[in-house]
């Protein structure tokens, strides 16, 4: 089983030390987790804005980190289809995380025009007041359903990606980076099936959707740990895809409720039997290293080779044989019944019983 377990940067890197950081969505898995390691690693940030738009989970955030003990921390209300907000906000900001994002596929597909305007003009907006404020570095959070999108969710999540990676053209002289990290389910997660399952075991049943479904897995650290990376490593325009394994939904089931009946209850609307992070059409712009794979940007009026090999270089990587892809069915690192046990003892229910 192998994990995304690195340091943020080289030991000889700075990394966010004296830093002014905002992250959108803050208050979301992600940002708190991603807040929390900032602050134990490097606790002489300038500056943490929380900026989101719940005031109710701004308000328990500010508990866990109190002003008095975490004097950088800040918490803004705003709401990324909100510009002016937004460069008010970024005022004095070097980093920017972006997590905000309305990700739930079925209220996506219910609300369109709603998502729209969170996750791809929001994108926009984002961007925008970064180039505006002097931003040096933004790394946005993508999902494996932006790769060969099938709902609008995935689908409005590919057209920030591309916003953010084309945003390195329109920087001129600025001194700005914009990249993104992409990853599968992230474990535990708000909405994710390992808390619909531990939820439901307790009735007996656990619905299955279907019983050749895969999924990628991730967990809260590693993604934070992938995004501290990017942070500190990317030129500017890469997605950034991890390694890490996948499980099989009926696997899933087993582990956290063998007792249980288990009915196929049917695929979802917009739903995936298996997920994507690279599709084969990448392939020919994809390169890898031992922990990533990274896909290169297509570079207007420049040398796609050379483009390559730029990137090849900086991330001491290779590129991928031709038409590659890399699926959660096609992954040749698998969870077992008992590994899934461990991992969410460990990173989501600390009295699950193994």
């Amino acid at each position: 089983m192998s994990e995304v377990t690195n340091t943020a940067a080289g030991s000889n890197s700075p990394g966010l030390s004296g830093r002014s950081i905002l992250v959108t969505g803050g208050t979301g898995s992600f940002g708190r987790r991603f807040v929390s390691e900032v602050f134990r690693r490097w606790p002489d940030v300038t500056r943490m804005v929380i900026f989101s738009r719940d005031e109710l989970k701004q308000s328990e955030m500010a508990e866990q980190f109190p002003v008095d003990e975490y004097p950088a921390i800040r918490f803004f209300i705003g709401n990324v289809r909100d510009k002016d907000r937004l460069q008010r906000a970024m005022e004095g900001i070097d980093t920017v995380i972006h997590a905000a994002a309305m990700k739930q596929v079925p209220a996506a597909e219910y609300n369109p025009f709603e998502a729209v305007k969170t996750n791809v003009l929001g994108a926009q907006n984002v961007i925008e007041a970064a180039l505006d404020t002097n931003v040096k570095n933004v790394v946005a959070l993508s999902t494996d359903k932006a790769a060969a999108p099938i709902n609008l969710y995935g689908a409005t999540k590919l057209c920030s990606d591309k916003l953010f990676i084309a945003a390195n053209n329109l920087k001129g002289h600025r001194d700005i980076r914009f990249s993104v990290v992409r990853y599968g389910n992230v474990m535990g997660s708000r909405g994710s099936v390992i808390p619909f399952f531990l939820k439901r075991r307790d009735t007996g049943v656990l619905p299955i959707t279907d019983p050749s479904m895969t999924r990628f897995n991730i967990s809260l650290d590693e993604g934070v740990n992938m995004v501290l990376y990017t942070l500190d490593n990317s030129i500017g325009g890469e997605i950034l895809v991890p390694k890490i394994p996948s499980y099989r939904i009926t696997d899933l089931a087993e582990a956290i409720g063998p007792e249980c009946e288990k009915p196929v209850v049917g695929i979802r609307p917009g739903e995936k039997l298996h997920e994507e992070m690279v599709t084969a059409s990448d392939s020919q712009n994809t390169i890898e290293n031992d922990r990533y794979y990274v896909i290169v940007p297509m570079l207007h009026r420049r040398n796609h080779n050379e483009t390559i090999a730029t990137f090849a270089a900086h991330h001491d990587a290779t590129q991928v044989k031709h038409n590659f892809l890399y699926s959660s069915e096609s992954n040749d690192q698998w969870l077992n019944v008992d590994e899934l046990r461990q991992l969410i003892k460990q990173h989501v229910d600390p009295n699950f019983a193994v």
